[in-house]
């Protein structure tokens, strides 16, 4: 290696480098890991324990755990080396009205989807400044725009805070050269939408002005060129991914 820099792939992609995925068994992390794998890294997929994700090396651990979730960082970082990719798609939504929620839900909405992003990103942090990689986390347009009844005010609040939690690394860890990124998705074709019922579905797809649901693999593209060279000078930003859902 007479540059210094490790041998590339015939996709480009330096060989040996590692991407950490959660919420691997999802949908959206399910294509996420998939797509890493084509572009020839090494992938830690965490799970849920009992789960399996569709490749990579599997880390069963629970998001909100904290003692899990950094043990499960370091295990890839000790048999895959220090991820220069991380991708936070874990979250779970929860109903309204507003007035029906108990504090019990709202405290476990709001840990799944916000204090587990908190967690990884603060096991995570050592080895990206070591890499000097990237972080994409999972909000959602309900986080924009109030959201409703259907995924709850707990999960439209949370989404905004993952959104405050980007900004805030994207400054802080700037001179570790971390860029920290945020996704913002519609509704999406993933097994979390199936609860909802064809009906509703439907009416979802209606609503964006493309008129249709959008795909785990148009998700896994836009998070894969956040996470790639390509995206070098991108940091703090809210990607709206929802078919002219929001225009905002």
């Amino acid at each position: 290696m007479p540059d210094g820099k490790p041998p590339s792939s015939p996709s480009g992609t330096p060989q040996g480098e590692c991407a950490l995925v959660t919420g691997a068994a999802g949908g959206i992390g399910s294509a996420m890991v998939e797509r890493f794998l084509k572009r020839g890294l090494k992938v830690g997929a965490m799970v849920l324990p009992g789960q399996e994700a569709p490749g990579g090396l599997e880390l069963p651990a629970e998001a909100t755990d904290e003692a899990q979730v950094s043990q499960a960082v370091e295990r890839c970082a000790e048999e895959l080396g220090p991820p220069r990719w991380v991708v936070h798609t874990v979250g779970i939504t929860g109903k309204g009205p507003f007035a029906e929620v108990a504090l019990d839900e709202w405290n476990r909405v709001v840990d799944v989807n916000l204090s587990s992003a908190f967690l990884l990103a603060r096991a995570a942090h050592p080895h990206l400044k070591r890499t000097r990689g990237a972080m994409v986390l999972y909000s959602s347009t309900n986080a924009i725009n109030g959201g409703n009844e259907l995924s709850g005010p707990a999960y439209t609040a949370a989404k905004a805070g993952i959104i405050g939690v980007v900004r805030y690394l994207a400054r802080e860890w700037a001179g570790d050269g971390i860029r920290v990124n945020c996704i913002a998705p519609g509704p999406i074709d993933t097994p979390m939408l199936d609860r909802l019922g064809p009906q509703r579905r439907a009416q979802l797809a209606r609503r964006a002005p493309l008129g249709r649901l959008g795909t785990a693999e148009e998700c896994a593209a836009l998070t894969g060129f956040l996470c790639s060279e390509e995206a070098g000078h991108i940091t703090g930003t809210v990607s709206n991914l929802s078919g002219g859902l929001l225009l905002d």
